[in-house]
């Protein structure tokens, strides 16, 4: 036993020290790394694959709790109302004419559906519908007329022998009847108290669509989600989105041909009637899955390659340690010869050749502090204080424009006001302040206060020029002056009104600006009595504008809309309504809970 102990130690001695470093890497290192990392690997796969599909089921179901919950609010606040014992007296009852009805509206029905709303964030738009001629229709009471009934909800409603309907429907835009809005709504009769059964009475909680898009995008990292419907027809997904602007129905859903069963995830959003057919589909990309597998191999490949590279450099460093060393003091000895005093930055032991580093690097810092305190610091200071001069000139020198305008300006201003040139010496005024405010104005978003300031500066150049042929209104609420808009969001509407209206025509051109708060949403009017628009022109501007890559025509108009789609996303309604002779309104309504109070 001694003998062959004695043998093998004879063996290993024998060994150059070089190869003995190998044999530990390869033997002591690589191979149980590799061995490791195949056993490591074939596990966290399982894991890996076990844990997605987890987080699938969960995804799904998280989805559609959330839309679950939304619809079950609009159910919640249907039943409610449509047990509300006043709303259905004072809607069975006869009103002799509009003012009666509106002292009525005003006590009672203002805010019995509204208060609702606001903490149901999910609700949209609430209406009652009535067969009540002697109630006037607007806002949230509606006459059930012949236009009612051709809409597609009511014809939905009709078809259904529920007494509670969740339906998805489009319906056309009031100005443009080729523009459709998707609609998802609760629809209820109320008929729960039978003294109050003389007028037929429909509840319809429109839910905001947005708000269940949001759900579905939510997931998209784990599913591509579609919301479906009893008819299987899809009414959202991820993908597409919810239909808008088309007069086409919901498409019905089919499988991609290269879709699995396993990789199609389906639930039913609720038990209860008013939800019963209605699914949510969810299709497994695969690529998440795929992409954690990656990530994973990716992650060990990197420790497995990090420890080899370590454990590499480890035994390089030994063999090469002294060679390594005194070659890197020779060369920064020759630096020094040149006048580089560099450093050497490794660690350079507690052996005799790392005694022998420090003290070379303690002479070198020596001799490199001396140079700079006495020669290269004064030259650095004098460089610093020339940079600091001529950035003061830079300064001095772009501050001189915009005085040496605003000054031409001033000139100007005296001398018309001693000649008594009033109309004149009003304009200069107006364009003095109107340059200076575009100059200084440095905000995003300003006061409707501020805007309107700066609209009424351009409107009065704007009659200086075109003189008795032209000019404006303004009709603005109080109320509304305190909001914060995007900065030059009405300006270049104004502008179009004025170039593209007004110039076309032999009489007196008015422009009027309007400002109101109504419905909880600030809205904002320009209109004009130009030449107005046919209706293939206006639906090319429309387009125009909606069109994000379109050039050429109507820029001030789609910069505007680009602007307010980017800082309120597409809870903004942008409108715009022409005909031949009559002139042309441009609109857009933003609601009050995005916007910013002074």
């Amino acid at each position: 036993m001694s003998e062959s102990k004695f043998k093998l130690r004879k063996i290993v001695n024998d060994i150059p020290l070089n190869y003995k470093f190998l044999l530990i890497f390869f033997i002591g290192v690589l191979l149980p790394i590799i061995l490791l990392n195949i056993f490591f690997m074939d596990r966290m796969s399982q894991l890996i694959t076990s844990r997605e599909e987890q987080n699938l089921e969960i995804s799904l179901e998280r989805a559609r709790k959330d839309i679950h919950d939304y619809l079950d609010g609009g159910v919640a606040v249907s039943h409610a109302l449509s047990r509300d014992r006043t709303l259905y007296e004072m809607l069975d009852q006869v009103y002799e004419d509009q003012l009666d009805f509106y002292v009525a509206f005003d006590e009672q029905l203002r805010h019995r559906v509204t208060s609702y709303m606001p903490v149901n964030n999910q609700i949209q738009r609430i209406t009652i519908f009535t067969d009540n001629e002697s109630i006037v229709s607007g806002g949230n009471y509606q006459v059930i007329n012949e236009e009612v009934k051709r809409s597609d909800w009511y014809k939905l409603w009709k078809a259904s022998d529920e007494s509670v309907l969740v339906a998805a429907y489009q319906a056309t835009g009031s100005s443009d009847r080729t523009f459709t809005v998707p609609y998802l709504s609760v629809i209820e009769k109320m008929d729960y108290i039978d003294h109050f059964n003389t007028y037929e009475k429909l509840l319809r909680i429109d839910i905001d669509l947005s708000k269940i898009y949001d759900v579905i995008v939510r997931e998209k990292d784990y599913l591509n989600l579609y919301l479906v419907n009893e008819r299987n027809q899809i009414i959202m997904s991820s993908q597409s989105g919810y239909q808008r602007g088309s007069l086409d129905p919901y498409p019905v859903f089919k499988l991609p041909e290269h879709y699995k069963d396993e990789d199609v995830h389906m639930v039913s959003i609720g038990t209860a009637k008013y939800v019963k057919g209605w699914r949510l589909i969810g299709l497994v990309e695969g690529t998440r899955i795929s992409k954690a597998m990656l990530d994973m191999r990716l992650f060990v490949g990197a420790m497995a390659a990090a420890v080899t590279l370590m454990a590499t450099i480890f035994i390089y460093v030994m063999l090469r340690s002294y060679n390594y060393r005194v070659k890197r003091l020779s060369r920064h000895m020759q630096k020094v010869s040149n006048e580089k005093f560099d450093l050497i930055q490794i660690d350079e032991g507690r052996d005799e050749i790392g005694g022998l580093i420090r003290n070379f690097n303690r002479m070198t810092a020596k001799i490199n502090s001396l140079i700079n305190n006495v020669y290269k610091l004064e030259i650095q200071k004098k460089s610093l204080e020339m940079e600091r001069v001529r950035a003061e000139l830079n300064f001095m020198q772009s501050q001189m424009n915009p005085h040496f305008l605003f000054n031409t300006l001033n000139a100007i201003l005296v001398v018309c006001t001693k000649n008594n040139y009033s109309d004149v010496t009003d304009i200069i005024k107006s364009l003095s302040k109107l340059l200076r405010r575009l100059l200084g104005w440095k905000e995003d978003v300003v006061t409707l206060e501020e805007e309107l300031m700066f609209i009424e500066m351009y409107l009065k150049i704007e009659k200086f020029r075109f003189r008795e042929k032209f000019d404006y209104q303004f009709e603005i609420e109080e109320e509304a002056l305190q909001y914060k808009i995007p900065k030059m969001s009405i300006q270049p509407l104004v502008e179009n009104a004025c170039k593209h209206g007004i110039q076309a025509i032999d009489g007196l051109g008015l422009v009027r600006i309007s400002a109101t708060v109504r419905d909880a949403r600030l809205r904002i009017v320009i209109a004009d009595n130009g030449k107005g628009m046919e209706a293939a022109k206006l639906r090319e501007i429309i387009l125009a504008v909606r069109n994000e890559n379109s050039t050429g025509t109507s820029i001030g108009m789609r910069n505007v809309y680009r602007r307010l789609e980017l800082y309120y996303d597409d809870q903004v309604r942008f409108d715009i309504v022409s005909q031949p002779g009559q002139g042309t309104e441009i609109s857009y309504e933003i609601p009050l809970k995005l916007l910013e109070h002074a």
